[in-house]
């Protein structure tokens, strides 16, 4: 004889052999996908951030040659806080190597531990690389602050970019690019500022795979209108 009691009671029923593969498979399939993804968005993290941090250091001395050249004063007959501007390969006092171009820009920065004003004098050349690779050579910015001394300016280099070949200087009177520029050569025509500064820099030395080339063109806005005072007559 049979209880019904019995009859309505619900066995509890266990997982399988085969269900309980099946539930490891899909497990094991969706950690090698997520593990997958999680490689591929770290391999793609530090790829960015490799990428970025290489070209950092180039858009921090484009942007500091670009200032300066905006920022150039026009110059004079005579005067020290005006300067010159002078573009080529040229010798420039208290800069051991030749540069490339030397100019009187008001970049400096004012503050209260040094007594200079905001006009400084600026170069750019190469030097040997720092690290001392031979055949290597770096892009470095001469600043010199104290315009009035009477002796030998000091002057400050600071390093811009590694692994620099080549840098070069064009000016722009505007009709042609030339590569000279000196408005204190007084027989020169190219008294006054360019209208504009194009500046190449090839990064990478001859046995890098893709060396680079990198084209500026900066404006310069403020000119001089005469070069020479005149006194008027009564």
């Amino acid at each position: 004889m049979t209880c019904s009691g019995q009859r309505g009671r619900t066995e509890d029923r266990a997982f399988t052999l085969i269900e309980l593969l099946l539930a490891i498979g899909a497990a094991s399939l969706i950690l090698i996908v997520a593990n997958s993804a999680l490689f591929s968005a770290l391999r793609l993290r530090n790829t960015v951030s490799d990428t970025v941090d290489a070209a950092a250091p180039l858009e921090l001395a484009l942007d500091t040659l670009r200032r300066d050249i905006q920022c150039t004063v026009p110059p004079k007959a005579s005067g020290v806080l005006s300067g010159g501007f002078r573009a080529g390969t040229i010798t420039s006092i208290g800069v051991a190597q030749p540069v490339g171009i030397e100019i009187y820009t008001a970049t400096g920065a004012l503050n209260l531990i040094e007594p200079w004003g905001d006009i400084q004098r600026i170069t750019y050349g190469l030097k040997n690389s720092s690290d001392g690779a031979a055949g290597i050579q770096d892009l470095y910015r001469g600043v010199c602050r104290n315009l009035l001394t009477l002796s030998t300016p000091e002057v400050e280099d600071q390093l811009l970019l590694h692994d620099v070949s080549r840098i070069e200087f064009q000016c722009f009177d505007g009709t042609q690019w030339t590569p000279n520029w000196d408005t204190t050569d007084t027989a020169s025509v190219s008294t006054n500022l360019p209208i504009a500064v194009r500046v190449r820099i090839q990064v990478g030395h001859s046995t890098t795979l893709n060396p680079s080339l990198i084209e500026m063109i900066v404006p310069i806005d403020s000119q001089s209108r005469t070069n020479s005072t005149s006194t008027a007559g009564g």
